[in-house]
């Protein structure tokens, strides 16, 4: 099977993507391998459709995936058909998952400080610190060298962001202080600021902190709502509440479409929630 991953790894690198992308579109495809290796037995030329419908709710049931990430793979199913078996694809055989759409958790800016504030290991407070204080998604977090913290300037370089498009951030001086206290714990990083544990020439797995994330609210004693891009969504919608337009919260966050960015106005405590009805309006009065 690994001819068939190497070949998808390579029509896919085409396209442009980058490599924490690409690394996620493989995870789908070689758990397909896998099924097919593990339990169908066959070779992917010879599966049906039945058995790609079986896959998928095999795939449900044991990973108990979300509608969103189960279109994912089968977007990618549907690439490995086309570009690397070469045969057609039919979408009324496998179509994509209908999904509500929801408004996703914000913690409020004092739970996020108590939650910043209470993490035990330097690390991963550092990293929730940088995704929090810059808006930073978390494989941008990941992929940040020493050089990228430009504390003259007091701002963060992004060059591995999401489309390949480099940005500056904020430079928090309350997470400056955090990072500068975990750089001289570990062992003052020059390359990769969070390197691997057993790799200092690799940056830090993405899957790391989700899992420290959920630790940390099950030791504070919370649901379990916070998610690494949950903070990402506290910085947009704490800067609108602050007062910040939205084009330059669409700056920071790097977002290619301001559309991304309206999401904020209604998670925003001062955002839809504050407008008053036109209806509550006659001739020049307001009715409370």
């Amino acid at each position: 099977m690994q001819k068939y991953l190497d070949t998808y790894k390579q029509m896919i690198s085409l396209r442009g993507l980058t490599d924490h992308t690409i690394k996620s579109y493989c995870t789908y495809l070689n758990a397909y391998l896998n099924y097919l290796n593990d339990v169908l037995h066959k070779m992917p030329e010879d599966i049906s459709w039945e058995e790609l419908r079986g896959f998928i709710l095999w795939l449900q049931q044991q990973r108990d995936l979300s509608d969103r990430t189960i279109n994912h793979c089968i977007s990618q199913l549907r690439f490995f058909t086309l570009y690397v078996l070469h045969k057609p694809w039919d979408n009324y055989q496998l179509p994509f998952r209908k999904f509500d759409s929801y408004l996703p958790f914000v913690p409020t800016k004092d739970e996020v400080r108590t939650f910043i504030s209470t993490i035990p290991d330097l690390k991963q407070k550092a990293m929730v610190a940088l995704m929090y204080s810059a808006g930073l998604r978390i494989g941008e977090v990941c992929h940040l060298k020493y050089q990228d913290i430009e504390r003259k300037k007091m701002r963060i370089h992004i060059t591995h962001g999401k489309n390949r498009s480099d940005r500056y951030a904020i430079l928090s001086t309350e997470a400056l202080s955090i990072l500068t206290e975990y750089w001289f714990s570990y062992e003052r990083p020059k390359n990769w600021l969070f390197p691997q544990q057993w790799g200092a020439d690799k940056p830090i797995d993405t899957f790391y902190l989700s899992r420290h994330i959920h630790a940390h609210e099950a030791r504070l004693g919370w649901k379990r709502r916070l998610t690494c891009h949950s903070f990402r969504h506290a910085f947009g919608t704490h800067l609108y509440e602050n007062g910040n337009d939205l084009l330059t919260i669409k700056a920071l966050l790097g977002h290619k479409s301001l559309n991304s960015t309206t999401i904020y106005v209604s998670l925003a405590s001062n955002g839809v929630g504050r407008a008053i009805s036109p209806f509550d309006y006659q001739e020049g009065t307001l009715h409370v």
